[in-house]
């Protein structure tokens, strides 16, 4: 899948209210998508009024493919649930949060985890807004959408609920905000480094230390 393409179906994707806000009052069309994700392959729900409903966006795939959760992860902003559930698929000694502040979301996800019959907790949350644990991993592709705001709290919100060593993964288009994230964790965390770089997208790391 080329970047551009994924970028096209991430933009058409956005129904009448914003993916990332409380509640949405367009109609409910849920579908199922297979995902393939290295070696493994699966179906998944999804629906309108969630980011990239119709397949995985580019960015999200770079980061599942190219960060090692450990511990107590934190799926945050997770949508329907990819990234967490990727994750659990692969790695069996891990715990997972997921949180979205939009409540189809966390609905889809809690389906999507029973239906591949496997154990994480779902909460709704405006950034941290019920969250309370630290964890060793924190993952986000963020809403760049809804302003740099936004995203700069996800980063600061995230160093306050890790451990100590642990890291934040943030993925994003570098020539499209990505670089202000990157400057952001660097002065937040004191250091940031690059996982990862394909397509125009990068994945971001800042460790607590």
């Amino acid at each position: 899948m080329s970047t551009n393409r994924g970028q096209r179906t991430a933009d058409r994707n956005q129904d009448t209210e914003h993916y990332y806000s409380k509640e949405q009052t367009s109609a409910f069309r849920p579908q199922q998508i297979t995902v393939h994700l290295n070696e493994d392959t699966f179906s998944i729900s999804t629906a309108s009024g969630l980011f990239s409903k119709n397949e995985i966006d580019f960015g999200t795939r770079l980061l599942i493919e190219n960060v090692e959760p450990k511990g107590s992860v934190l799926d945050l902003g997770c949508g329907y649930g990819i990234i967490g559930i990727a994750f659990l698929r692969r790695h069996k000694d891990i715990t997972v949060v997921m949180s979205d502040v939009n409540s189809r979301a966390v609905d889809i996800t809690k389906e999507n985890l029973a239906a591949l019959h496997l154990i994480a907790e779902v909460r709704q949350s405006d950034l941290f807004e019920n969250i309370d644990d630290m964890f060793d991993t924190i993952v986000t592709n963020p809403p760049y959408a809804a302003g740099r705001a936004v995203c700069y709290a996800m980063i600061e919100g995230s160093r306050a609920h890790l451990k100590k060593g642990g890291k934040l993964y943030v993925v994003a288009r570098h020539a499209k905000g990505g670089k202000m994230l990157e400057k952001k964790i660097k002065e937040v965390f004191g250091n940031v480094k690059t996982v990862k770089k394909r397509g125009g997208f990068r994945v971001y790391a800042g460790e607590r230390r």
